[in-house]
């Protein structure tokens, strides 16, 4: 087979990284007192990984397996924060108590035999 027999092999590694990936930061924020209110949440603006309730803060959370935190945070681009951006606002305009909330973007890095890294406000979005 050529190389456009590997592809879907490749890609289905690719989301099962990516599912795997959620569930362990999904795990680690349940352990550090946080709820998640949703996982995957689609729109058609885009996808969030993770959105997570603590007390008055509601996180919206880009997860990103990578190899090292560098890889990790150049992978977070422009494109991808403008998406989670748009797909937040649906959210708030979906669950107006959101509003009410101090409402944050968050990446979680998912790196082998390393516990997950949260980096708090890792992009600033409101207009």
């Amino acid at each position: 087979m050529g190389q456009t027999g590997k592809q879907p092999d490749t890609r289905r590694k690719a989301h099962r990284l990516g599912l795997s990936a959620e569930s362990r930061a999904a795990w680690y924020l349940r352990l550090t007192g946080w709820r998640i209110l949703k996982r995957r949440y689609r729109t058609r603006a885009g996808e969030i990984d993770l959105i997570a309730k603590k007390r008055k803060t509601v996180v919206f959370v880009e997860v990103k397996a990578r190899k090292t935190r560098e890889a990790a945070m150049n992978a977070v681009t422009p494109a991808s924060q403008k998406r989670i951006t748009r797909a937040a606002k649906i959210f708030v305009s979906e669950h107006p108590k959101a509003g009410f909330f101090t409402l944050r973007f968050d990446v979680i890095i998912i790196r082998p035999w390393a516990l997950p890294e949260r980096i708090e406000n890792a992009f600033e979005a409101w207009e």
